[in-house]
């Protein structure tokens, strides 16, 4: 017998490239083409460096009341980790602890089956609509935990309240978790479910809206019963997970109102005129509110434009599976000037 047997071996996550070259354009991992708000800058150059000798705040509790405040929730009713992932995936290990499937979408956030497999927890992919939009008939059924981003991603394709209550209703026996990572940009939140159900934890992520992934900011908004059960799971795995730098800089993000909304404005302002370009080029998408597109093109291959555009230095992301979306290219938001570009060059490779 060889020890290799009883090593836990699963397929991993694979993120999006991170290219090390000068002068490129990143379309292909959704982040913020604008900096982080100048208040953070500021945390950061004024930051006591003394303060790095000590354990940090377990607890978090400057950013949690932050995030309350901002939300008009309570403090007992937020979660903070390390980037929405660690969120997410302490929410797989703790309420996900069932005999029966979790329920989530065929074409979804590629890490939960990945979270799934790791901590053996049964689960069962709902196919999409060739429109891609979730057909809600197919969660109705007894299963032990359900996950739906919205907008969902990669397709970028939003539902509204309605859709998600109406699924909750019919689901008091497991937790519903929405993931909002990209709700800023468009899309109808489902936080104020929050406050009538106590089943339903909404999960929202630093990386995309507030510029900051680099500092791996995540937070759950629930009930306090939901989020008490999170934090003991949370403090039986790791303690400190969040360190004194980011919790400073999460709090003055989350402060800067103005900032925020300047900048959310300009990605969605950019989407909407990419839009009309792309599909005169020949591209099909589904109508996304998010801070990318889901994209498909009517006679030329994905990956051929894929490989084209990464020869010019720009870089999207290009899904080889599940098959049924090895054609389409997911187009993060850019700048203006870097859009403009990446019209440019399509042109020249259409």
């Amino acid at each position: 017998m060889s020890w290799t047997e009883n090593v836990r071996k699963v397929v991993p996550y694979v993120p999006g490239e991170q290219p090390k070259l000068d002068k490129i354009i990143k379309l292909n991992t959704n982040e913020n083409p604008y900096g982080p708000s100048p208040k953070v800058i500021e945390v950061l150059k004024n930051f006591d460096t003394d303060v790095l000798r000590k354990y940090p705040d377990p607890n978090a509790s400057d950013l949690v009341n932050a995030i309350a405040d901002y939300h008009n929730v309570t403090s007992d009713r937020v979660f903070v980790g390390v980037g929405s992932d660690d969120v997410l995936s302490m929410a797989f290990l703790t309420y996900f602890n069932s005999d029966l499937p979790v329920l989530f979408p065929d074409i979804t956030y590629s890490f939960y089956d990945v979270w799934a497999n790791l901590y053996r927890i049964p689960f069962e992919t709902k196919k999409l609509r060739d429109d891609l939009t979730i057909d809600a008939s197919d969660y109705d059924m007894p299963c032990g935990g359900i996950i739906i981003p919205n907008p969902n991603a990669p397709t970028g394709v939003a539902e509204n309240v309605d859709f998600f209550e109406n699924i909750i209703k019919k689901h008091p026996e497991c937790v519903v978790i929405i993931d909002e990572a990209y709700v800023d940009f468009g899309a109808q939140t489902c936080l104020p479910l929050t406050d009538k159900y106590d089943n339903i934890l909404v999960v929202r992520t630093y990386s995309k809206s507030r510029s900051m992934a680099g500092s791996r900011i995540g937070y759950a908004i629930g009930s306090p019963r939901l989020i008490k059960y999170l934090l003991d799971c949370k403090f039986s795995f790791n303690s400190y997970t969040m360190d004194s730098i980011t919790i400073a800089s999460g709090v003055a993000s989350i402060k800067d109102e103005e900032y925020f909304a300047d900048k959310v404005a300009k990605v969605i302002a950019t989407r909407e005129r990419v839009k009309p370009q792309l599909r005169e080029l020949g591209f099909d998408f589904a109508d996304s509110k998010s801070n990318f597109i889901f994209a498909t093109h009517k006679t030329v291959d994905a990956n051929i434009i894929f490989e084209k555009l990464k020869a010019s230095n720009i870089f999207v992301r290009h899904f080889k599976n599940p098959s049924r979306i090895d054609n389409y290219l997911r187009i993060s938001i850019g700048t203006e000037g870097e859009m403009d570009e990446l019209i440019k060059v399509l042109k020249e490779i259409l």
